[in-house]
C-alpha cells in the first residue's frame, strides 16, 4: 500500500441554487443525491464553491426573469455556472438558446430531468473526487424538503396541449415512471421518516395511459400502472408508518372516482388538488382542457358523498383571452356552489410561446386584475365559511414548528393542508404540562378558533 495522501486534498465543493415548482424540486434532490454520492459536498451559497448548479423554471415571465437574475447573481459571485431545469430548454429569439444568448459565459445548459447530463457537465469542469462506491448516502437521497415529509414524482411530461401552457414544450409528453420503481421509493421515504408522501406529475390521474396501464412489479406481485392501483399500494405502505399520501394535480376524470373510496376508508388523505381553471365550457374550449366542465359539479357532489369530509383545493384563471362578464360571472357562481375549500387564481398572463397568445380578445390587464380580486374575495368568503365549520372538532395534526418541545405552542397542518400552499394549524399551547410537541410527529389538537386561512388549535 502506498501512502495515503488523500486527507489534505481539496473537497470540491457545488453550489447549488432550486427554483421553481415541486417537481423541480425532486430534480433537485436527484442531482444532489449523484453530487453527495459520487463525493462532492454541496452548499447553499455562491462563495468558495468550485461551481454552481442553478435548476431553473421557465413557466411563467415572472419566473423566467427571477431565473435570469439568479444565473447572473450566480456568474457574478462565483463565475463558474451550469443552468438545468426547464429555463434551459427554452429557445430564444431566431431559435438559439434563451439562456446562452442572455448570459453566454455559462459553462454549460441542460433542460429538466438531465441528471446524468448536470453530472457530466459538473465532471468535466470539477473532476470527480473519489471512487463513488465508497461513499455513503441515505437510501432515500437528499432531500430538499424538511425531513418529515417529501414529494414522490410518478410520471414526467403532459399528454395534454391546453393552450396557455408550454410545459409540454420543455418536459415533452407523458412518461410514467415503472410502478416498481416508484412504490421501492416510497418505502424507503416512509422507512427514512417521512410522515406525508405528496403525490406529483403533471397529470396524476394519467398515470399510466403512455404505457397503456402495463403490469409492473413490486415485492414479487404483479402491480398495474394505473392510479387506482398506486393509490391501494401507497396506502398499504404508509399504514404501518401511520403516514399521510397526499394526491396532487389530478384532472377530473371519471376514474379518479375510484379512487375517493380510498379516501373514505382512510388509506390516502381525502384531499384532492384539481387544477379546474375555469367553469364555462366555452371558455374552457378555448383553454383545451381535457375535462369539459360541464359535469364537474356532479363529480363534486358524487365525491362528498363518498367521501363527506373531502377537501378540494384548485387553480383558476381569471381574465382568459375573450371571457365575457357573463362566462366569468358563471365562474363565480362555480365557485360559490362547489364550495372549493382552497382556490387559488392567477389573472391571466400571456407566457411566450403559449397558443393562447393567438386568441383574439385580450382583456386589459387592469381588468384581468380586477376579475382575480373578485375571484379571490369569493373564494376567501367560501373558505372561511367551511373553516369556520371545523372549530370544536378535533383533528391530527402534523407538527411542523415546535421551539422548546412545544411549550408554547407552535404549528402544523391538518390533512385539509398541503405544505407551502394552504393554511396551517396554529397549535396553543398545550393544556397538560407534560404534553410536548415533536417536528415530524402527528398530536391531536382541538380546534378553537379560524383566522383568516389558518385554524388555531389547543393539543390534547
Amino acid at each position: 500500500m502506498g501512502e495515503n495522501t488523500g486527507m489534505s486534498e481539496h473537497i470540491p465543493t457545488v453550489g447549488f441554487v432550486s427554483l421553481g415548482c415541486p417537481k423541480a424540486l425532486t430534480d433537485s434532490e436527484l442531482i444532489l443525491t449523484q453530487l453527495r454520492a459520487e463525493g462532492y459536498e454541496t452548499s447553499k451559497t455562491y462563495a468558495g464553491a468550485d461551481l454552481v448548479i442553478v435548476n431553473t423554471c421557465g413557466f411563467i415571465d415572472d419566473a423566467v426573469k427571477e431565473s435570469l437574475d439568479t444565473i447572473g447573481e450566480a456568474l457574478a459571485a462565483n463565475g463558474k455556472v451550469i443552468v438545468t431545469g426547464c429555463l434551459g430548454a427554452k429557445a430564444g429569439e431566431g431559435g438559439g438558446n434563451l439562456v446562452r444568448q442572455i448570459h453566454p459565459k455559462v459553462l454549460a445548459v441542460t433542460g429538466p430531468h438531465a441528471t446524468q447530463e448536470v453530472m457530466d457537465a459538473v465532471h468535466l469542469h470539477v473532476p470527480k473526487p473519489h471512487d463513488p462506491f465508497i461513499d455513503l448516502v441515505p437510501a432515500y437521497g437528499v432531500k430538499l424538503t424538511p425531513r418529515h415529509y417529501a414529494y414522490l414524482k410518478i410520471s414526467e411530461g403532459c399528454n395534454h396541449r391546453c393552450s396557455f401552457c408550454i410545459i409540454p414544450s420543455m418536459r415533452g409528453d407523458l412518461v410514467s415512471r415503472p410502478i416498481g420503481d416508484v412504490l421501492n421509493e416510497a418505502r424507503a421515504l416512509f422507512e427514512s421518516g417521512v410522515k406525508e408522501l405528496l403525490v406529483i406529475s403533471q397529470d396524476t390521474s394519467a398515470y399510466g395511459v403512455d404505457v397503456k396501464y402495463r403490469t409492473g412489479f413490486f415485492d414479487g406481485q404483479p402491480v398495474k400502472t394505473r392510479m387506482l392501483d398506486l393509490c391501494e399500494r401507497l396506502g398499504q405502505i404508509a399504514e404501518p408508518y401511520g403516514a399521510w399520501v397526499r394526491l396532487h394535480y389530478v384532472y377530473p376524470y371519471p376514474h379518479v372516482d375510484d379512487v375517493v373510496p380510498l379516501m373514505a376508508s382512510g388509506r390516502v388523505l381525502p384531499y384532492l388538488d384539481v387544477p379546474f381553471q375555469h367553469a364555462h365550457p366555452d371558455v374552457l374550449r378555448r383553454m383545451k382542457r381535457p375535462a369539459s366542465g360541464e359535469r364537474n359539479l356532479e363529480r363534486l357532489v358524487r365525491w362528498r358523498e363518498i367521501c363527506p369530509e373531502i377537501v378540494v383545493r384548485s387553480t383558476f384563471i381569471a381574465g382568459f383571452p375573450g371571457e365575457t362578464e357573463a362566462e366569468f360571472e358563471t365562474l363565480l357562481d362555480f365557485l360559490r356552489e362547489a364550495r372549493i375549500d382552497r382556490a387559488g387564481c392567477f389573472a391571466y398572463s400571456p407566457v411566450e410561446g403559449a397558443a393562447a397568445n393567438e386568441l383574439p380578445g385580450l382583456l386589459p390587464q387592469a381588468e384581468r386584475e380586477a376579475r382575480r380580486a373578485r375571484f379571490m374575495e369569493v373564494a376567501e368568503a367560501v373558505s372561511i365559511a367551511k373553516l369556520r365549520e371545523r372549530v370544536g372538532a378535533t383533528m391530527q395534526v402534523l407538527v411542523d414548528s415546535a421551539p422548546a418541545l412545544g411549550r408554547k405552542g407552535g404549528v402544523g397542518r391538518s390533512y385539509a393542508d398541503a405544505p407551502e400552499i394552504d393554511g396551517t394549524v396554529r397549535l396553543l399551547p398545550p393544556e397538560k404540562a407534560s404534553k410536548t410537541l415533536k417536528v415530524g410527529e402527528f398530536t391531536r389538537a382541538r380546534i378553537v378558533a379560524a383566522e383568516g386561512h389558518d385554524l388555531v388549535g389547543v393539543p390534547i
